[in-house]
This record gives structure tokens, C-alpha cells and sequence, in this order.
């Protein structure tokens, strides 16, 4: 009886690793950034809802992106919990995707899950993400991306607040926070 109790702690602490991890230093710059962008990237659909996906090569990507943000958005990596900054971020604004720019997540639907990576219950618009199911390490779990780029962003579970009862458990290295101010 006291193993079937530490089932659920267990399934809560692996709930969102992914594939591997990939430990960085701050100091891990993409390869040639580009001067003339922000530092976080937001480029929302011409017409809302209709996502026009990209057709890029992975050299493009690695070019782009840090190398813990290609693991996580190229290779399906996970950031280990409770590294990203993004968690603690509280101000109003709209989480993108870091490869894209395309607006996923308002801070309007973020909440503290407890689980070391950014949470919400839903996205801004759902043709915004795509959601495949994930066989890895023995589990079944719904795999999120963007729908635009394709990037792996995290997973979702049925284990979130109302009003949807959703989690969206997403890698800050895979998003980008963008101010209300800056929109």
C-alpha cells in the first residue's frame, strides 16, 4: 500500500521531462544573433488564427538559436526544472515561440504548477499549437509544438485549473516573454 502512494509523486516529478537534458551555460549565445531583432522574437500571423508554416533547413535553426534552444525546439530536449526564468516572470505580456516569434501563451493563463517549468491552461489560440501523442520512456503523453516552426515546446496534461483543466507544461527555452508594452 505505501508503493502505491508514491506512484502519483513519481508520475508528478517525471510529468515533464521530455527526451534528454541539456545543461548550458547563461553564457550560450546562438551563433551569429542577428543585430537588428529584440532579444525575444514576435512575429504573430497576418490573419489571426491562420498559421503559414515554415520550410527551413537545420542549419537555419542552428544559426538561430542557442544551443540549449535547438535541443529543446529542434531535439525535443527538456531544460531541467526550475532553471528558466520565465517561471517567476508575473508581468503582463504574451509568451512566443523563441524559433518563430508566433504567439502562444498570454501571461493571462499562466499559473504556478509546482512542476519547475512554466505552466498555462491554455494557448492564445489553439491553431497555434499542435499536439501529438508521445510514446517515449514507456509513457503516453500528448507532445505540444508550435505550429508554425514546428518546435517542440513541451507537453500538456489533463491535470490543470479550470476553466479548461489543462496544463500546458512548456520549457522557457522555448518561449520568449514579451511585455504588453512592447505589443
Amino acid at each position: 500500500m505505501r508503493y502505491l502512494l508514491l506512484l502519483p509523486a513519481l508520475s508528478v516529478l517525471f510529468a515533464c521531462n521530455s527526451t534528454t537534458q541539456t545543461t548550458v551555460a547563461s553564457s550560450d549565445v546562438a551563433a551569429s544573433p542577428q543585430q537588428d531583432r529584440p532579444d525575444y522574437r514576435y512575429d504573430p500571423p497576418a490573419v489571426e488564427g491562420q498559421v503559414e508554416k515554415l520550410d527551413t533547413t537545420d542549419a537555419y535553426w542552428e544559426e538561430l538559436l542557442t544551443n540549449q534552444e535547438y535541443n529543446v525546439l529542434r531535439e525535443d530536449g527538456t531544460e531541467r526544472s526550475f532553471s528558466s526564468p520565465l517561471n517567476e516572470e508575473k508581468h503582463a505580456g504574451v509568451f512566443a515561440c523563441r524559433a518563430c516569434g508566433l504567439p502562444l501563451f498570454s501571461s493571462e493563463t499562466k499559473f504556478e504548477s509546482g512542476t519547475g517549468w512554466p505552466s498555462f491552461y491554455q494557448p492564445i489560440n489553439a491553431a497555434y499549437v499542435t499536439e501529438d501523442s508521445d510514446f517515449r520512456y514507456g509513457m503516453k503523453r500528448t507532445e505540444v509544438s508550435c505550429a508554425r516552426c514546428g518546435g517542440h515546446q513541451g507537453h500538456v496534461f489533463p491535470d490543470g485549473p479550470e476553466p479548461t483543466g489543462l496544463r500546458y507544461c512548456i520549457n522557457g527555452a522555448a518561449l520568449n516573454f514579451v511585455p504588453a508594452e512592447d505589443l
